[in-house]
């Protein structure tokens, strides 16, 4: 139980992380947050009672015997109500409600009136879905009473009554069921949108998904983790910003609509129930009360589970989403065995998980079910005495029967949904443990200055690249790749970084594009859009030909002619032959060599001309003739290089050569001959 406790606290707070900036700004505080929360429940009670007054003494007029007939001592009962303190403080609390609206108003601008005024039509809704419920409870006992009576002509006339009613309730009923999927849809899309906004700001996928976390940590109410063991929990950041959202979105407008249908319910009808007898009340309340905390005590177990089921289906999923993307290498290894024992594997996980699930799931199955079931005959228990003793008609007993079935349902909303509560629980923790993590990392210092914007010192469009004594050391690791390292490469100038394996190559090429920040040390480099990084095996992208060629940039930025004309300088006139629509979409990387994405990477290159070009081992897959074409290309565009490789014919497209020991030590000398004028 006091795990059960701990879990839904934590949820709540995750809860209100993640739906309050969609309706108020979460700098705002959690106490303004459910402030117009209550206000709007009571805006919109307050209204409502004052229309159904309204209509009451419209009807009394148009018709003045109807509500004696068919809803007796309703209407008296209501103008008694507004005549009472109850109804001064109703319209207290109406005036209140609208006053901290008009207070907030400044923060419910971009937007944020919308989902607010959804909610409030929706809240409406429900209450006058209440009410026809209550007025029904009341018909029904009519129709009872006219049966017993044998009164034909009464029957029927109730019965139109009835099938009125429930006629006025279905328009109201879709409604209901239009406007709450509907405000999930907006909901999902607008924290899709945040989520995915953060998931690209200063990076942040690339310091989550490779346990990348540099600089202090800004989270806005952040998980109070750090480094690479924070962003390793974080598994699955694609299956949270889609399915993760949907589902979080719909089940909180679902939860918080049946927790205030609830709430109505257990006022409307608890009214109703006491008027007929104040034993029943009592009764049902005890009843309510142990069958709850029984429920609660069995079902400790299922918020755990259920959050470790979303986990495994995930892991299980995504395996099967890299045989897919690498099936070419996998089927080139044979690695149909392997791979088939690591799915195997993973799913058997799952399906553990999944049987621990179901046995628990089963045992509250089957409290729910004798709870509900003994709950229908205490309402008999209690009345049949009085009905015995003439106390009461025979129509008691269907509406004490409807009034306690409502007021036992609002009263055990935890009971009858915790199997789903607890689901619930599981994915807000995911979600928000996402949420946190990619603020922290969106939120951290810059690795490297945006466009335009100099270090402290410095200009603010550095023409160089500038390393004044760097020292680098992996993150998460304490290993020195390189000490004191110090150069500058000016435009047109060209560097070769060799090297054994391992010795930190790529990882210098990191540092110089800012991927990765120097343990010691300043590193300048050019603006955004002046320093490209093409790795060993480029990026293709999910669309056309053109969107190929033009990546980042737009589309549209190039005519077709310069697309031509680019493939043809890095050696690919055969890819316009075989797709002379450039508007074609293919699976390229399946469909493409190696060799043929690093040309292709090349005719990127050649669009975007930045002054400066970083190259991880960009000609690898290519010939002697075919690496030189390319080369020569970028020299006659006077760009500056930072090449990585392991060919000794590099050598002759660069001035320097910069070897690194992958013990912190380096060498730096002409790339010409083997004498290396600095060694530290």
């Amino acid at each position: 139980m006091k795990g059960w406790w701990s879990s839904l606290g934590g949820a709540m707070g995750g809860l209100r992380r993640l739906s309050q900036p969609y309706f108020l700004p979460l700098e705002a505080g959690a106490g303004p947050f459910a402030l117009l929360l209550a206000a709007l429940v009571a805006v919109v009670v307050g209204l409502g009672l004052l229309l159904l007054t309204a209509a009451l003494a419209i009807g009394s007029a148009l018709i003045p015997d109807w509500q004696a007939r068919f809803l007796p001592g309703v209407a008296p009962g209501v103008m008694a109500f507004w005549h009472g303190p109850i109804g001064w403080i109703l319209l207290g609390l109406l005036a209140a409600g609208a006053l901290a609206f008009w207070i907030y108003r400044g923060q419910l601008r971009q937007g944020r009136w919308q989902p607010w005024l959804l909610l409030g039509w929706i809240v409406l809704l429900i209450l006058v879905i209440n009410g026809i419920n209550v007025a029904i409870s009341f018909i029904a006992r009519n129709i009872d009473n006219a049966l017993v009576n044998h009164q034909s002509e009464a029957f029927w006339r109730i019965v139109a009554i009835y099938g009125l009613a429930l006629m006025m309730a279905l328009p109201i009923r879709a409604s209901q069921f239009y406007l709450i999927p509907r405000v999930g849809v907006l909901w999902r899309q607008w924290l899709s949108q945040r989520l995915l906004a953060l998931y690209l700001r200063q990076r942040a996928y690339y310091g989550l998904n490779t346990g990348l976390s540099a600089g202090p940590r800004a989270g806005l109410g952040g998980s109070g983790s750090s480094g690479a063991a924070a962003a390793a929990e974080i598994d699955n950041p694609d299956q949270r910003i889609s399915e993760d959202t949907a589902s979080f979105t719909g089940t909180s407008l679902s939860v918080a609509v049946g927790i205030l249908e609830a709430v109505l319910s257990f006022f409307s009808f608890i009214v109703v129930l006491w008027t007929i007898n104040g034993r029943l009340a009592l009764w049902l309340l005890v009843y309510a009360v142990f069958g709850t905390a029984l429920v609660l005590l069995a079902s400790g177990r299922l918020v755990a589970l259920n959050g470790e089921q979303l986990r495994l289906e995930a892991d299980f999923r995504y395996g099967l989403v890299r045989l897919r993307d690498n099936a070419e290498s996998i089927a080139f290894y044979r690695g149909e065995a392997r791979e088939g024992e690591q799915a195997r594997h993973r799913l058997r996980r799952a399906i553990r998980n999944a049987q621990r699930l179901i046995t628990w799931e089963a045992l509250i199955g089957v409290i729910q079910s004798s709870y509900n079931d003994f709950s229908d005959i205490l309402p008999w228990l209690v009345i049949a005495p009085l009905y015995f003793a003439r106390q009461v008609d025979f129509g008691v007993f269907g509406q004490a029967g409807i009034a306690f079935s409502q007021v036992l349902a609002s009263v055990s909303y935890l009971v009858n949904n915790i199997d789903r509560l607890a689901a619930f629980s599981a994915s807000i923790q995911r979600l928000e443990g996402f949420q946190s993590e990619v603020e922290s990392l969106a939120l951290r210092p810059a690795l490297a200055p945006p466009a335009g914007e100099g270090q402290p010192g410095e200009a603010a469009s550095p023409a160089a690249i500038r390393l004044s004594h760097v020292a680098l050391t992996p993150p998460g690791s304490d290993r020195p790749l390189i000490c004191d390292l110090s150069f500058v490469l000016e435009q047109g100038e060209r560097l070769l970084v060799m090297g054994p394996s391992g010795c930190g190559k790529t990882s210098l090429l990191r540092l110089v594009s800012g991927l990765w920040p120097a343990s010691a040390g300043q590193v300048e480099r050019p603006p955004a859009g002046e320093l490209m990084f093409i790795p060993q095996k480029p990026y293709m992208l999910l669309g056309s030909l053109r969107e190929q060629l033009c990546y980042p940039q737009d589309p549209e930025a190039f005519s077709d002619d310069q697309l031509r004309h680019v493939l043809a300088e890095v050696l690919l006139p055969d890819l316009v032959t075989r797709y002379p629509d450039l508007d074609i979409r293919q699976d390229w990387p399946r469909l493409l060599s190696l060799g043929e994405q690093q040309r292709l990477a090349f005719a990127r290159l050649l669009l975007c001309s930045p002054r400066f070009v970083v190259l991880d081992e960009a000609t690898s897959a290519l010939d002697g003739a075919a690496e030189q074409v390319l080369y020569d290309q970028l020299l006659r565009r006077r760009m500056g290089l930072i090449s990585v490789g392991h060919r000794p014919s590099l050598r002759r497209y660069h001035d320097r050569l910069l070897e690194l020991d992958g013990r912190g030590g380096w060498r730096l000398g002409p790339a010409a001959t083997s004498d290396l004028v600095h060694t530290y």
